[in-house]
């Protein structure tokens, strides 16, 4: 009896949520290390993104041409891609959610989605609040009914969970929890110094592991990072992300810590994992989260963490993770010099490693695979 074919449907190469692209990458490794697979799993990755009106300078003065290449790409080049080696594969994983426009395209009772958060679909379910064009909802409208047709849909918490099941936008038999998992670089125990370390220095810092977008609230990172540098000048702020933009640069000057904060970009897993293990403290300002993988690498990392106070991250950090209501600089404040006065304060190291140990690749990857398994058998 010959071994289905399982396609794991990767985002573009130039999609700039590398969370997103690595949790994919995770994925396919451990289906692929599995001694015993029930498939065989190979991943589609569409291989040319066409800037043709980008290459058209003056049109940039009329047109939002960026977005309307990007728009020609995730509705017309990503889904012809796909079409041309569906015939090679039985069942097809959508690994992430903002891409399942596709699964119009593919067999809908062999086709799961994996849905991270609903973040792309809020100007649909909030327009009062997150309002957007016209044709940018038309576009989310078919993702997200590309979404509602696929026979399974993965998500990663129950905050997650409850908010699908609050705007009523799938069946609850569609739904899967499968929790991400933790890469096997993050670890307490020391690696070789890296160079990233050297740029780094000897001073204690506070860690951030984020992008730019806006419910990641860099604005609170900053000022908290502001309040508690005037109590302790020596500390240092270590941001892994894209470069600031111009309203964070701004901020950061009128708050005069712009010495103090040190960007680093394109770190490899292992320098990564270094940096969460000697950082003082690492901070997760987030207003929303699907998961919260920083959170828990960090733990993993067996690094004190301080995090806002929202669902999701009390679900994924429990115990090991202190947390502070998001507006509330002042607090935020107060439990960091708390922390570093009195590390006993701190949850203990044992609680943090305990609370991400619950958290791996390998089963992450059996719950996929056992969810298409089950499918194949109906």
């Amino acid at each position: 009896m010959s071994i289905p074919n399982l396609a794991l449907v990767f985002n573009f190469p130039q999609n700039n949520s590398l969370s997103m692209n690595f949790c994919s990458e995770m994925l396919l490794h451990y289906l692929q290390q599995n001694p015993d697979p029930y498939f065989n799993t190979a991943a589609i990755i569409p291989e040319h993104y066409y800037q043709i009106l980008t290459r058209i300078p003056w049109l940039g003065k009329k047109f939002p041409i960026r977005t309307l290449d990007a728009m020609f790409n995730h509705f017309y080049v990503y889904p012809r891609a796909i079409k041309k080696r569906r015939d090679r594969f039985d069942y097809f994983h959508i690994c992430d959610h903002s891409y399942a426009n596709v699964v119009h395209d593919l067999p809908k009772e062999k086709t799961g989605v994996f849905c991270h958060d609903l973040d792309a679909f809020r100007s649909l379910l909030e327009p009062d609040k997150y309002p957007r064009s016209w044709h940018f909802n038309q576009g989310q409208k078919r993702v997200l009914t590309g979404m509602q047709k696929a026979k399974i849909v993965f998500y990663t918490t129950q905050e997650v969970r409850q908010e699908i099941e609050k705007y009523q936008l799938l069946d609850p038999q569609q739904l899967v929890q499968a929790p991400l998992g933790i890469a096997s670089e993050f670890t307490a125990i020391a690696s070789k110094p890296s160079q990233v370390l050297a740029s780094v220095g000897q001073q204690p810092y506070l860690l951030s592991i984020s992008s730019n977008q806006v419910r990641k609230r860099l604005d609170i990172l900053l000022q908290v990072f502001a309040g508690i540098h005037e109590r302790y000048p020596e500390l240092k702020l270590v941001r892994v992300g894209a470069e600031w933009t111009p309203p964070m640069q701004k901020l950061i000057q009128s708050l005069g810590i712009g010495n103090s904060i040190i960007r680093l970009q394109g770190l490899e897993r292992s320098e990564l994992a270094e940096l969460y293990r000697q950082a003082t403290i690492t901070l997760v300002t987030s207003e929303s989260e699907g998961f919260g993988l920083p959170a828990i690498e960090a733990l993993a990392c067996g690094s004190p963490v301080v995090a806002s106070d929202i669902p999701v991250l009390r679900e994924v950090g429990g115990n090991a993770v202190t947390f502070c209501p998001l507006d509330r600089i002042d607090e935020w404040v107060t439990v960091l010099e708390n922390h570093l006065q009195v590390p006993s304060a701190q949850p203990s190291k044992s609680d943090r490693l305990a609370q991400a140990a619950k958290y791996s690749w390998t089963a992450h990857a059996k719950t996929i695979s056992d969810a298409y398994e089950k499918l194949s058998k109906l």
